[in-house]
């Protein structure tokens, strides 16, 4: 596999953009489907956009995902003020939603997660949100890809470019790293090490920040 076609999405979220900005540059890519519920403002040869209001909604037989090696799943949001239901909703069932669509129209490909640090794959812990990732991981591991891989990332550093960046989050971009670098990435690695497990494939589905550096190598 000399280079792959992706569907991508949250291109509008820090995480996305910053993917995306990895993948346009990357020779290995040569197309991104980026699917979401509104433009990401980018353009480039490589780039097409499809919007979706409502990834529940997605027909399971659109034929607008077929042809691709991957789809790089890095839509999320934060669970703080959202009830155990709500955040199940945005978080469980959109994402399982989607990926048996794209898996309908490609049954080889391979489906890379963003999930989170601390994830609970007994999906029986204390804190809610680490218990709904967790059985999104793991349900995403039994629908059939080729290969499923939950990506867990901790601090990450945006790209030099990037719009999508919270202004919370800004100071800690340069403090971040320095005090704690075994806990931080930048958006660049991770982009990498999607990509590289496509191509190469990984030896666990679970990728924790010392996984994550060493695919993006």
């Amino acid at each position: 596999m000399n280079s792959i076609k992706i569907i991508l999405t949250g291109a509008t979220g820090m995480v996305g953009e910053g993917v995306l900005m990895e993948c346009l540059e990357n020779p290995n890519i040569s197309e991104i489907l980026s699917v979401s519920r509104k433009p990401s403002g980018k353009k480039h040869a490589k780039l097409k956009e499809y919007i979706v209001l409502d990834f529940l909604k997605i027909d399971l037989n659109d034929e607008n995902f077929k042809g691709y090696d991957a789809v790089f799943f890095c839509a999320g949001i934060s669970s703080v003020g959202m009830s155990e239901e709500e955040y199940t909703k945005i978080t469980y069932d959109t994402t399982l939603h989607f990926a048996k669509a794209v898996l309908h129209q490609n049954p080889d490909m391979v489906f890379n997660y963003v999930s989170g640090a601390r994830t609970d794959k007994t999906e029986s812990g204390k804190i809610m949100w680490a218990r709904v990732k967790g059985r999104t991981e793991n349900t995403l591991r039994k629908l059939g890809f080729r290969a499923a891989y939950n990506f867990r990332p901790g601090f990450m550093k945006p790209i030099e470019g990037q719009e999508n960046v919270k202004w919370f989050f800004k100071p800690l971009i340069w403090i971040f790293p320095v005090l704690l670098p075994s806990k931080s990435l930048t958006l660049q690695e991770v982009g990498i090490a999607m990509i590289n497990a496509v191509l190469k494939g990984y030896p666990t589905s679970t990728l924790e920040i010392k996984d994550i550096k060493n695919l993006a190598i």
